[in-house]
């Protein structure tokens, strides 16, 4: 089994230089126990998994010295899945300004449960990294990335445990606990679903749009029910790093769509198992959607490691002129347009608009090499 080097490992132990807490989200099963204990093994900490009740009993709001009591001297902990524990961001505030020697890394697998809860109480005293699956950087240092081997991540995501899967077998059994197992239970156990049936059709829905633009309206009309529900749940699922929402870009051209948006997974493993699983990816229809989506889990993944990220969205006009995505960096404006295989595309009229922008034409390839 392969261990992973992760890129956002060299920016946490920066921040253990620093003064503050450390909070590390992602989905489940991304890797972020794997990579605490790595650092608490290689610095001699501590680490604790909120989810054991002889854990849990000693955070008591306001009693920072019984938490003390679990630490002892150590100078480095972690809590894994932080997110269980009640009140824990005021908890970890008064036990940072009790005993502010000590490093803290905080590990939750939902960002409003863990990330809204410390953030807020330590305003100015918290370091926020994302841990996503692996990208295609992380599993070359390991594992040699060939087409072969491309096509298999289009169709089984990068999920660490589905990478190191020997057979075509076990990465479906794998992928097929971490969709149902694992990435939606913080959805069902810290916010109350009425309608299970309704949320489950909403993400085959979702599922099916990949790359498509979304009329949360014409969503809450086929699901019958209210646009606020559907909102809802997109936010919630966007919140567990299920989904995330990519908005049409504009500067008020006058043809330019201003506010449409599209869904993206943030693996395509976790998507595919809700529509298709086939391996024959060059029968497969949705095979351009499927590497479109690939390369903007990628630029997510990248962005999860720089100090300030891009913004990502696509550009469509209302004649149906349209580019996969617009990267803005600052004033920097990057236009990429996905193809299965290299052909001749125009980016004529919206370099008519942008003058400055590079643009550039991805295929698998690009990402191999």
């Amino acid at each position: 089994m392969y261990i992973f080097k992760r890129k956002i490992e060299d920016k946490i132990l920066k921040s253990l230089k620093k003064r503050g807490i450390i909070i590390l989200v992602g989905p489940r099963q991304s890797g972020k126990t794997t990579l605490v204990k790595k650092i608490a093994n290689d610095l001699s900490g501590s680490y604790f998994n909120c989810e054991r009740a002889d854990v849990r009993r000693y955070f008591v709001e306001g009693k920072p010295e019984i938490l003390l009591e679990l630490i002892g001297n150590k100078k480095l902990v972690i809590f894994d899945e932080a997110q269980t524990i009640e009140n824990i961001g005021i908890i970890l505030k008064l036990f940072y300004d009790t005993y502010p020697e000590r490093k803290i890394i905080a590990t939750g697998s939902s960002s409003f449960e863990l990330a809204n809860k410390i953030k807020e109480p330590m305003t100015g005293r918290a370091f926020e990294y994302t841990l996503l699956p692996l990208s295609l950087d992380e599993i070359k240092i390991k594992k040699k990335i060939d087409r072969k081997t491309l096509n298999e991540i289009m169709i089984f995501g990068c999920y660490p445990s589905v990478i190191n899967a020997k057979t075509t077998e076990d990465k479906i059994e794998e992928l097929h606990k971490i969709a149902t197992n694992y990435l939606y239970k913080d959805v069902f156990t810290f916010e109350e679903i009425r309608s299970p049936k309704v949320f489950e059709d909403l993400l085959i829905h979702l599922a099916w749009s990949l790359g498509s633009t979304i009329s949360t309206l014409k969503l809450a009309r086929e699901l019958g029910v209210a646009t606020d529900t559907v909102e809802r749940y997109i936010r919630l699922l966007e919140q567990a790093f299920v989904i995330k929402r990519v908005y049409s870009f504009s500067r008020n051209y006058a043809n330019e769509l201003k506010k449409a948006y599209k869904i993206y997974f943030y693996d395509i493993g976790v998507r595919n198992t809700l529509v298709n699983l086939d391996v024959d990816i060059e029968g497969r229809s949705d095979k351009g959607f499927l590497f479109e989506a690939l390369f903007f889990s990628e630029i997510n993944k990248e962005n999860t490691v720089k100090i300030s990220p891009s913004k990502i969205n696509f550009w469509r006009t209302r004649n149906k002129v349209e580019i996969d995505f617009i990267e803005t960096e600052g004033d920097r404006i990057s236009a990429y347009e996905c193809k299965w295989v290299n052909m001749d595309v125009s980016f004529s009229l919206f370099k008519k608009y942008y003058s400055n922008a590079k643009v550039k034409i991805v295929t698998p390839d690009s990402l191999i090499h």
